[in-house]
């Protein structure tokens, strides 16, 4: 199987910006993904809700920043990622790395400059038709990683 550049996604809370699910993919294709624990320092005394999920739901369900971190370095250590160039993606990632006084060791790329054929207004209308395609919601970080993975893969299918 080919080897797939990283692409990553983070979802954000609505009202405070804070990490609450990351997904990013490997060079085979596989995604992981995982919800996010809220750090004690992120949390205020009126946090019951982060976004579309409840304080509980992230701590019970959720992975700590830190082994969030760590991952991430197993899997991508001084690599550079791709997004969506949604622009949250790259605050979110260094909330992250801040909680623990951490410099980022992965840089953040717009997915569509690894794609000479196309402008990255139009990266950005296939990557909407292909959200509408698969049938996946644009804000969740495994769904934008999937249509990442494929529409890298039809783009280069095309080459």
């Amino acid at each position: 199987m080919a080897d797939y550049p990283g692409f990553i996604a983070i979802e954000i809370g609505e009202d405070n910006g804070l990490p609450l699910s990351i997904a990013w993919s490997l060079p085979d294709g596989r995604i992981k993904q995982t919800l996010i624990q809220p750090d004690d320092s992120w949390i205020t005394e009126d946090s019951n809700v982060m976004g579309a999920y409840s304080i509980e739901e992230l701590e019970s369900l959720g992975v700590s920043p830190l082994d969030v971190i760590r991952e991430l370095e197993n899997d991508h250590f001084s690599a550079t990622l791709y997004t969506s160039d949604n622009g949250e993606d790259e605050a979110a990632l260094a909330r992250l790395f801040d909680t623990y006084g951490l410099d980022p060791f992965v840089e953040l790329a717009p997915a569509g400059v690894l794609y000479d054929q196309i402008s990255s207004s139009e990266w950005h209308r296939l990557r909407s038709e292909m959200f509408n395609d698969l049938g996946l919601e644009p804000m969740r970080p495994e769904h934008e990683v999937k249509v990442m993975l494929t529409l890298h893969q039809q783009l280069n299918e095309k080459d």
